[in-house]
């Protein structure tokens, strides 16, 4: 019998990735996405869209009806900044959506429960009063309503695990890189940095440009979101009993970054340096041994290999949109 999963937030730029390893192991796939930030051509061809707001009774009733094998809950507002701006809307998507969606879970009455993958943040939800690198047990205190959200459903995500039952994982993620990434979205400095490459525009650093980051690539991202969602999981219990934070353990500061991409785009495109952003945390990198003890995961792309094929990619998009029609 064929197994089926959901993936929200799957027109996006991670979930578009997972829903195309789920389909290339054998799966029939299902996406909700409202497209506000996710494309239609980010969808894979074998999977089937249904566009709808992920905190809608409507995605809900679909979730209870359908017969689901797993659920990965990737739909979000990932903006820092307009979490700050309107912390309310920000919490009717990432704290209201993913409730209605696990009630939905606990309240199916036909057939097994799917288990549930949520997606977390493996950098915000630590907060900066914690010294890197971070462990899944390391105190979170977290510095922006984006972040706060999240964690609140980390732990409605153990609530439901304990007292209902549930089958729940998640997974944090550090600061995901690849193909198909939004140069506009949060934390895309990877692809923001590829189009300025590929403009000849200055490679814009704020600070000093010694600020780091745990830099995963995506492909990588989904093979530890599939085992999250099908391999056999630690018991469940407090908050960070089936978390797992999904980096390289590696810190890479924004200038090396911007030196390697510079190197792999051949270009002699300088840097422009702006004033340091208020907030910005200045080292974040995640300890990552839990997810190989448990999961069998560790990442396999290096960052040298994970730039290369991203700029291969920005550049075949820009060569596609500058090549001469008729």
């Amino acid at each position: 019998m064929t197994r089926r999963a959901l993936v929200t937030g799957g027109a996006g730029f991670i979930g578009s990735h997972v829903s195309d390893l789920f389909i290339a192991r054998g799966y029939e796939v299902d996406i909700v996405d409202n497209l506000s930030s996710g494309k239609r051509e980010n969808v894979p061809a074998k999977a089937r869209l249904h566009v709808m707001d992920v905190a809608s009774p409507e995605v809900a009733r679909f979730v209870t009806e359908t017969p689901f094998d797993v659920i990965v809950h990737l739909a979000a507002q990932i903006d820092v900044r307009k979490s700050v701006a309107d912390p309310v809307a920000d919490a009717r998507v990432n704290v209201m959506g993913s409730i209605s969606l696990l009630e939905a879970v606990r309240t199916k009455t036909a057939g097994p429960k799917p288990r549930f993958v949520f997606s977390s943040t493996g950098g915000a939800v630590y907060g900066d009063f914690a010294k890197p690198p971070y462990r899944e047990t390391t105190q979170k205190e977290p510095e922006s309503p984006y972040a706060i959200a999240k964690l609140s459903v980390e732990y409605y995500m153990a609530y439901y695990a304990r007292v209902h039952g549930l089958d729940t994982a998640t997974v944090r993620f550090a600061n995901v890189y690849g193909p198909r990434q939004d140069a506009h979205g949060e934390a895309g400095v990877v692809a923001i940095f590829c189009g300025r490459l590929l403009e000849g525009v200055p490679l814009k650093v704020f600070g000093d440009g010694r600020q780091t980051r745990d830099y995963v690539y995506v492909g990588d991202v989904a093979e530890v979101t599939y085992r999250a969602a099908t391999s056999k999981l630690p018991a469940a219990g407090a908050i960070d009993a089936r978390a797992f934070n999904v980096g390289t353990g590696i810190e890479t500061s924004v200038i090396e970054l911007a030196t390697q991409l510079q190197a792999v785009a051949k270009s002699p495109t300088p840097l422009e340096f702006a004033p340091k952003r208020p907030g910005e945390a200045e080292r974040s990198v995640l300890i990552v041994e839990k997810a190989l003890a448990a999961l069998g995961w560790r990442p396999q792309t290096s960052l040298a290999d994970g730039l290369a094929e991203t700029y291969a990619y920005f550049a075949a998009r820009s060569a596609t949109a500058t090549a001469p029609r008729g």
